[in-house]
C-alpha cells in the first residue's frame, strides 16, 4: 500500500468518458477511458509524465478480462466455459478467440497500437500468479509477464511496457479493445487509432454529439443542483437507462431481465425530446411484445426481440403514455396510422394497439369494477393474487393510470379523425373516476388495491401498510381526485410519508410477513417495496405536487433523492451523487438515508419529467410548448432553452410577485399570445418567449 499523503489520486466522470488521474513519486499519469462513434470497441489512452529531473525507467501492465460470449453460461457452467478459453498473440495485440472451434468467426481483441510491447500474458493464473490477485499480480510484481497462451481456463490479456521517460518528459501510450468478425477490419482499427491525435478526434466527437443531444433542453436556475441535474447529469441517465434498461446493470448480473415493458415505455418520457426517432423505434419493439388480447410481455430481450412474463396489470397502458409523449414532442400524428405487428405476428395499426390496451384492462375487471391486479401492476411485489389464487384483487393504481390513459386516448382520437371514439374515451375516464372515488376513498387517502378476498390495502383500518404513495400521486395526476380530496391525500403523504431523505412508499412498514399481500412483506422494514423511499414514485409526488400549485413542497421532494444535492452527505448515501438509485433506505431501517441500486430504470426519466416538465414547466403537448412552472416562492425566476419541433425556444420566466404558480402574461418574438401554450413553430428559426408569473 502508498502512504496517502504521499500518492494523489483523482477519477472523473464525463459524458460517455472516464478519466483517471494519479500522482506518485515525481511520476504522473492520466488515462481516458471511452467509446469512440460508430466503432465497436473502447479505447484507453494512458499518459505518463515526469515530474522530475532525473531519468526515470518505468513498467506499465495492461489488463482485461474476457468473457466467453454466453452471459449467463459465464456465470454458471465453469466446468465447460472455464475449459474452452482461448487466445492468440500477434505484434502487440491478444486475440480471444473462444468459440472458433464450434465455427464461430467472432472474435475479440486487445491491443497496445503505438509501442513495443516486451511481453505478455492472456492466460489469468499465469498474469495473477498462484497467489496473486488484482491487488498484486505477480507479473506486476515480477516486473514481466510469461507470455502465456490459454489453451483452456481463463482467457485475459495482459501487456508489458518498458517506458523511459527524461526528466520533464512524458508519453502517451493507446490501447484498443475491440470486437470484430473480421480479421481485416479489426487490423484497420488498429491502424487508425495509432496516434493521439486521432483519438483526441474520436473524442472530440464524442464530446460534440453530447454537447448536441444536452442543447436541446438547458436552464438556468438560482439552485446550482438544478442547473447541473436537469443541463446534464439526469440527462445523461435517461440516455443510459433508454439503452440499457435492465439488460446491462452491477444489479441485474447476467441476461435473465432484459428489457422491461413498463420501464423502457417510462424510459422514454425522459429522452423523447433528444432522440425522438429512436423513440419511436422503442416504442414499436414494445408493441411487437403486445399480445392481440391488448396485454403484453413484462420483458423482451433487446437483441433477439423475444418476450417473456405475462400477467402484469399496468404494463400495456404505459404503451398509451409513450405514444402520446412522442406525438406531443414530434407532431407525428401519423404514426397512429402506422401498422406495427403483434407478438403472434399479425400487425394493426399503432392507434389500433392501444384500443387493445385499453380493453384488456376494461375486460379484466373485479368485484368493486376496478381493473384486477393479475400478478402485480407496477409494484412488483405487491402480488394480492398470489396466495389465494382467486384472481379477484383489484388495482386502484391502474384504475387511475386507466383514467389517464383514456383521457389521452380521447386526445388522440381527435388526431386520429376517429370522432367516435373521443366521447368514447372520455365516458371510460369518467366512469372510472366515479368508481375509484365511490370505492377507494379511505376518508383522508385513497385505498391501494384490495385483496382477493376483498380487503382493503393501503387503509386506516390496516394495523401496517395504512397509505401507500401511488395512490395518492396518482389520484391527483390523473385528475380522479377533485381539489378537496387532491389537497387531502397529498397531505396525508405529507403527514406520514415525508422525510428528509425523500418520500416513503408506504408506511407504516410491515414488520412481519402477509401472504396475502404477495412477496412486498419479505423485505426487512425500510427496504424495497417494504417502506423505502423509491426514487421512481417520488416524482409523482413532486408531478402532484406542482398541480396543486404547492411549488415550495414540490421542490423540497426534488431536493430531497436529488443527487447533486445529496452529495453533502455522501458517507450517508454510499452511491454515484449524479445518478437517480432505486431507493433509498426507509426510516424504519437500520441505515436510513442510504442509497441502494443505481442506474436502474424508471427513475431517472420520471425526476426529469418532473423537475423540467413541471417544476420549470415547459413541457410538450399536441398543439404546442407548455409554460406553466410551479417554482419556490423565493425565486424571482429563470432562463431556458428547448429545442422543439426543429425550433430552439428561448425562455425568460420573470416572478416578481414571488407566487409559486400563475401566468400572468406571455410574449412570443414580442407579442403577446393569450394563455400559456406556445405555437408550434414550423419556421426551423429561434423564437423568443417572455412568462410573467402572477
Amino acid at each position: 500500500m502508498k502512504p496517502l499523503d504521499k500518492y494523489e489520486y483523482e477519477c472523473r466522470h464525463g459524458m460517455g468518458y472516464s478519466k483517471i488521474k494519479s500522482y506518485y513519486g515525481g511520476i504522473g499519469t492520466e488515462t481516458l477511458y471511452f467509446v469512440p462513434l460508430g466503432d465497436n470497441l473502447e479505447i484507453w489512452m494512458m499518459t505518463v509524465k515526469n515530474h522530475t529531473r532525473r531519468q526515470r525507467s518505468l513498467s506499465v501492465f495492461s489488463f482485461v478480462e474476457f468473457c466467453l460470449w454466453e452471459a449467463l453460461n459465464d456465470m454458471t457452467d465453469y466446468q465447460y466455459n472455464l475449459n474452452i478459453g482461448e487466445t492468440e498473440y500477434k505484434d502487440g495485440t491478444v486475440y480471444h478467440v473462444t468459440g472458433h472451434r464450434e465455427g464461430g468467426n467472432h472474435f475479440a481483441y486487445f491491443s497496445c497500437t503505438n509501442a513495443k510491447v516486451k511481453s505478455f500474458d492472456s492466460q489469468r493464473s499465469d498474469f495473477l500468479g498462484t497467489y496473486g490477485s488484482l491487488e498484486n499480480p505477480e507479473a506486476v510484481i515480477k516486473g514481466k509477464c510469461k507470455k502465456s497462451l490459454a489453451v483452456g481456463w481463463s482467457p485475459v490479456g495482459a501487456h508489458h511496457i518498458d517506458v523511459k521517460l527524461m526528466g520533464g518528459e512524458e508519453k502517451t501510450l493507446i490501447f484498443v479493445l475491440g470486437y470484430s468478425e473480421d480479421e481485416k477490419e479489426s487490423a484497420q482499427i488498429l491502424k487508425k487509432y495509432k496516434t493521439k491525435e486521432a483519438v483526441l478526434e474520436a473524442y472530440n466527437k464524442l464530446q460534440k454529439n453530447w454537447e448536441d443531444k444536452l442543447n436541446k433542453y438547458s436552464v438556468n436556475t438560482e439552485d446550482d443542483d438544478i442547473n447541473l441535474m436537469v443541463n446534464v447529469w439526469n440527462q445523461y441517465q435517461c440516455q443510459t437507462t433508454f439503452n440499457w434498461s435492465r439488460s446491462a446493470s452491477y444489479y441485474e448480473s447476467g441476461i435473465g431481465r432484459g428489457m422491461g415493458f413498463r420501464d423502457s415505455n417510462q424510459d422514454t418520457l425522459g429522452f423523447v425530446h433528444q432522440i425522438p426517432k429512436r423513440v419511436k423505434e422503442r416504442i414499436m419493439d414494445l408493441a411487437a411484445t403486445q399480445f392481440p388480447e391488448g396485454d403484453a410481455f413484462h420483458q423482451y430481450q433487446p437483441l433477439t426481440k423475444h418476450g417473456k412474463g405475462r400477467g402484469y396489470s399496468d404494463d400495456h397502458l404505459w404503451l398509451i403514455l409513450s405514444t402520446a409523449s412522442y406525438i406531443k414532442e414530434t407532431g407525428d400524428a401519423g404514426f397512429l396510422k402506422e401498422p406495427v405487428k403483434f407478438e403472434d405476428g399479425t400487425k394493426a395499426e399503432m392507434y389500433e394497439h392501444m384500443e387493445r390496451a385499453i380493453s384488456f384492462t376494461l375486460n379484466n375487471l373485479g368485484p368493486h369494477g376496478l381493473p384486477l391486479m393479475g400478478f402485480a401492476d407496477w409494484n412488483d411485489c405487491l402480488n394480492l393474487s398470489m396466495c389465494k389464487h382467486k384472481n379477484k384483487a383489484e388495482s386502484v393504481m391502474v384504475a387511475m393510470m386507466l383514467v389517464l390513459a383514456a383521457k389521452e386516448m380521447s386526445e388522440l382520437a381527435e388526431l386520429a379523425y376517429k370522432q367516435e371514439d373521443v366521447e368514447k374515451y372520455k365516458k371510460i375516464a369518467q366512469e372510472m373516476t366515479d368508481k375509484v372515488n365511490e370505492t377507494c376513498w379511505d376518508g383522508d387517502w385513497y385505498v391501494r388495491g384490495f385483496d382477493d378476498d376483498g380487503n382493503a390495502v393501503g387503509s386506516s383500518k390496516n394495523k401496517e401498510g395504512k397509505i401507500y404513495l401511488e395512490t395518492q400521486a396518482w389520484a391527483v395526476m390523473s385528475g380522479v381526485a377533485d381539489k378537496e380530496r387532491a389537497k387531502a391525500c397529498m397531505d396525508s403523504v405529507k403527514k406520514l410519508l415525508s422525510t428528509e431523505h425523500g418520500v416513503m412508499l408506504l408506511a407504516p412498514a410491515y414488520s412481519k410477513h402477509y401472504p396475502e399481500l404477495g412477496t412486498i412483506s419479505i423485505y426487512p422494514p425500510g427496504l424495497k417495496e417494504n417502506g423505502a423511499i423509491f426514487c421512481h414514485p417520488n416524482p409523482w409526488a413532486i408531478i402532484a405536487e406542482t398541480m396543486l400549485g404547492r411549488g415550495d413542497r414540490a421542490y423540497d421532494y426534488y431536493m430531497a433523492i436529488c443527487p447533486a444535492r445529496r452529495n453533502k452527505i455522501a458517507s450517508l448515501h454510499k452511491v454515484e451523487p449524479y445518478i437517480y438509485c432505486q431507493m433509498i433506505a426507509g426510516k424504519d431501517h437500520k441505515d436510513f438515508g442510504e442509497g441502494k441500486n443505481s442506474w436502474l430504470t424508471g427513475s431517472a426519466a420520471w425526476n426529469f419529467v418532473a423537475s423540467s416538465q413541471y417544476i420549470l414547466g415547459i413541457r410538450a403537448d399536441y398543439k404546442g410548448l407548455i409554460v406553466d412552472p410551479c417554482i419556490p416562492k423565493a425565486w424571482k425566476g429563470f432562463a431556458a432553452k428547448r429545442h422543439y419541433r426543429g425550433c430552439d425556444y428561448y425562455i425568460t420566466i420573470r416572478n416578481p410577485q414571488n407566487v409559486s404558480k400563475g401566468i400572468k402574461s406571455v410574449t412570443v418574438d414580442g407579442k403577446k399570445i393569450e394563455g400559456n401554450v406556445i405555437p408550434a413553430f414550423a419556421d426551423n428559426k429561434d423564437h423568443n418567449v417572455e412568462v410573467i408569473m402572477g
